[in-house]
């Protein structure tokens, strides 16, 4: 059996949070089952350059990633509850947000837009039987086709806080989330300490310049620099680094009681 064949139940299995996942997806996706904190697993996913760019100086992003990562990026989708993005990238993008590239389910698609800006038309909106959910701010008046949920946070700044982005989506029954994109957004939920995991996937290609993965505050020395256990995985020509990020990670649902 190879990979392909070896992955059609996974979905199924991790969600039964008991039997094991078969090889080679064990290690990859087994973190992914529980949060270590509380009731939540929340991953973040990226794809970049060997030099740490998402794209280019004109935004050009499309396709960073290869064959292997993409089909990476569709297992995460089947696995989570939701997949979320920020309003930069729904606009700028436009992404489907589905699994089409595996076998499994696609999750509830959650657009992060505190002002509500996003457009009816927008293609992750589009009516296929699962869940679509505008998080905006309290006086938003989002312009969302029927069917769309729509859940309120209180703003700072324009800005949604990433722990109560969680807690609304847990409210409704989303617990294991994917934070996708963009780069400021993931960067946003890491610098909260609202990740459990972290997975980038590195493209054998150099672009120079553009928009940088990762954003956090600076450090003066480097021993002061986040060093979180990592572990790396290879996907045909690229390089997934799986980035644990539990002993950051604050409490945001119920507390895990399992431990």
């Amino acid at each position: 059996m190879d990979a392909t064949d070896s992955w059609q139940n996974v979905p199924k299995l991790l969600r039964s949070h008991t039997a094991p996942l078969p090889q080679p997806w064990s290690e990859m996706f087994s973190p992914l089952r529980h949060g270590c904190i509380d009731d939540l697993m929340v991953v973040a996913q990226m794809g970049q350059s060997i030099d740490g760019r998402v794209a280019t100086e004109s935004g050009h992003s499309k396709y960073i990633n290869g064959p292997a990562g993409l089909d990476h990026l569709h297992r995460l989708r089947a696995l989570v509850d939701a997949v979320a993005v920020g309003v930069g990238t729904a606009v700028a993008d436009n992404p489907q947000l589905t699994v089409r590239r595996v076998t499994g389910p696609s999750p509830a698609r959650v657009v992060i837009d505190p002002c509500g800006r996003l457009p009816a038309s927008a293609r992750m909106w589009a009516e296929d039987g699962v869940r679509r959910i505008a998080i905006v701010g309290k006086d938003a008046q989002p312009d969302v086709p029927k069917g769309v949920e729509v859940l309120r946070v209180a703003l700072n700044d324009r800005r949604a806080d990433p722990c109560d982005i969680l807690r609304v989506l847990a409210g409704v029954g989303l617990r294991r989330v994917m934070i996708e994109g963009g780069a400021h957004t993931v960067s946003g939920f890491l610098e909260a300490g609202c990740l459990d995991r972290l997975h980038i996937v590195v493209a054998p290609m150099l672009l120079g310049a553009g928009q940088p993965s990762v954003e956090l505050k600076p450090v003066e020395f480097a021993h002061d620099a986040l060093r979180p256990p990592v572990r790396a995985h290879l996907l045909a020509d690229e390089v997934l680094f799986d980035i644990d990020l539990s002993r950051q990670r604050i409490c945001i649902g119920r507390a895990n009681t399992s431990r």
